[in-house]
């Protein structure tokens, strides 16, 4: 019972909402304006509101008969019977309260407006699987994982450190590359489950396109994240560029497995691409303290 709880957390994928705010953070020390409380807030609410995303997906996905048992994926407790949908179910909206909480908690700092932002996120947590159009079931999964995942927590943490929109000048270019990596964990999950996504009529961007596009689209999209964050790699210093080199150089070992791996073998290359996304915005976050502490 135990084990699937913790299975359903998927604690891997939860390097993914962290990534937004380290690189967040990273933002906002570039342009000397790093705030310890909003960070943490950020951060615990980030990582909240993807686990009741992982919760409600795992309840939805059972409800609507997407999930089997004997799954290629991650073991889903509610589908193998050791939880009870039930329990699921509240742990879903459990969670989510407790994220509620903790965002309303960044009003302190922030203009009211915040707690529309953060409705319209729990709102899309749940949305993902469920409701009348849940978006991972019409290829709309990509683009949540960009906006959700990438462009609303790096620039809203730094945003509410830095408390002006002048820091999109770094936070925006930032965040479209992080979004861009992180959808690559979802091109990742669903690669490998094109065939059970077909068999229920899951309409994933793989499923739409097929895997010899989608291994492409991948590469690219590491590719494309490294080439938005030239405003960011233009304000720092040359050394700076150790960051991206280090990432392509993870991507492309990583694509190159993902091409030669099928079914189950697919589940650790998952995990590379939510690390791979943790490293290079923990390298974005050490680049700008040691930028902001030596050179100038």
């Amino acid at each position: 019972m135990i084990k699937s709880w913790i299975e359903a957390m998927r604690f891997r994928t939860l390097l993914v909402s962290m990534a937004g705010v380290v690189a967040g953070v990273g933002c906002a020390i570039l342009l000397d304006s790093f705030r310890v409380m909003p960070a943490l807030q950020c951060l615990a609410f980030a990582v909240l509101a993807q686990l009741a995303s992982n919760f409600g997906n795992e309840y939805y996905d059972f409800k609507n008969g997407i999930d089997k048992k004997g799954r290629t994926g991650f073991r889903r407790g509610v589908t193998e019977g050791e939880i009870a949908p039930e329990s699921m179910k509240r742990a879903t909206f459990l969670t989510l309260t407790l994220a509620a909480v903790i965002g309303c908690g960044t009003l302190f700092y922030a203009p009211w407006w915040f707690l529309i932002i953060g409705i319209l996120i729990m709102i899309s947590a749940l949305a993902y699987s469920a409701g009348p159009y849940p978006l991972s079931h019409h290829g709309l999964g990509d683009v949540a994982v960009v906006i959700f995942f990438g462009i609303v927590p790096v620039t809203l943490t730094c945003y509410l450190q830095t408390g002006t929109w002048e820091c999109l000048d770094i936070a925006l270019p930032t965040s479209v590359a992080v979004g861009l990596l992180a959808a690559n964990v979802l091109v990742v999950n669903n690669y490998r489950d094109m065939e059970d996504d077909a068999a229920v009529g899951k309409r994933t961007t793989v499923v739409v396109f097929g895997r010899h596009f989608m291994s492409a689209a991948y590469l690219l999209s590491g590719i494309l994240g490294m080439a938005v964050m030239i405003p960011v790699w233009h304000r720092l210093t040359f050394w700076s560029l150790i960051v991206p080199t280090v990432y392509i150089t993870l991507h492309f070992m990583t694509w190159w497995s993902l091409r030669r791996a099928e079914g189950a073998a697919l589940n650790p290359i998952l995990g590379r691409t939510a690390v791979n996304l943790f490293i290079f915005s923990l390298m974005c976050l050490i680049v700008s303290i040691v930028y902001r502490l030596i050179l100038t």
